[in-house]
């Protein structure tokens, strides 16, 4: 059976779509994967539709969309033939929100290495908790160092929340790969951000065993 991960934040610009898209093409690598979109706005659906036409696109990923009641079966069948179904989750706190965490092995949140970003993340951490599921916070769009950043780091471990010790810096090479389709690692395989996303998926993998 595969692993679910639901990717989860409530704060709209934390940058959720982009990561499941980016993370998606990378575990593609080697893995059959599928991605999940339940998230109202379908950017994730519309991003795989651009995907299905591009001649760029290196690894083969299955794109589904749905919500409500038939979400559980759907991440079940998924499951089955899958090694990782990643779910792009809405960003509040709903019942389809509460259905994708609760099938889940992991939920990620990505945030900005600033204080909005984890408080907006209680709501999730909490959810979380109710249904006894793990989590890890991952920062996205972040500086290499800074005060702010370690002030949360430090906050991040003073609450015992796990932080993966791999970070996405801000990089156009992200959005402009995600506008046509495609993930970094198919557009720039040598670049930084590649190597970010494939330093992510290793910590992803570590999270979930």
């Amino acid at each position: 059976m595969g692993k679910v991960i639901a990717v989860a934040q409530q704060k709209g610009g934390s940058g959720k779509t982009m990561l499941a898209a980016q993370l998606a093409v990378a575990l593609a690598d080697g893995a059959r994967v599928a991605v999940l979109d339940i998230d109202p706005q379908g950017s994730l659906t519309i991003w795989g539709k651009l995907r299905a036409n591009s001649p760029k696109a290196a690894q083969a990923l299955t794109l589904a969309t749905i919500s409500g009641w038939r979400l559980a079966n759907e991440v079940e069948k998924l499951k089955a033939s899958h090694d990782f179904v990643l779910i792009d989750t809405p960003p509040v706190i709903d019942s389809d929100a509460r259905r994708a965490i609760r099938g889940a092995d992991l939920v990620l949140i990505p945030l900005n290495p600033a204080p909005p970003d984890l408080w907006a993340a209680e709501g999730t951490l909490k959810l979380a908790a109710q249904e006894k599921r793990k989590v890890a916070l991952i920062f996205n769009r972040a500086p290499a160092a800074s005060r702010l950043r370690k002030r949360l780091e430090a906050e991040i471990a003073a609450r015992g929340l796990f932080l993966l010790d791999s970070a996405l810096a801000n990089r156009a090479g992200y959005a402009n790969a995600f506008a046509d389709g495609l993930g970094v690692t198919e557009t720039g395989p040598t670049t930084q951000a590649a190597e970010e996303i494939r330093a992510a998926v290793i910590a992803l993998k570590a999270a979930l065993t």
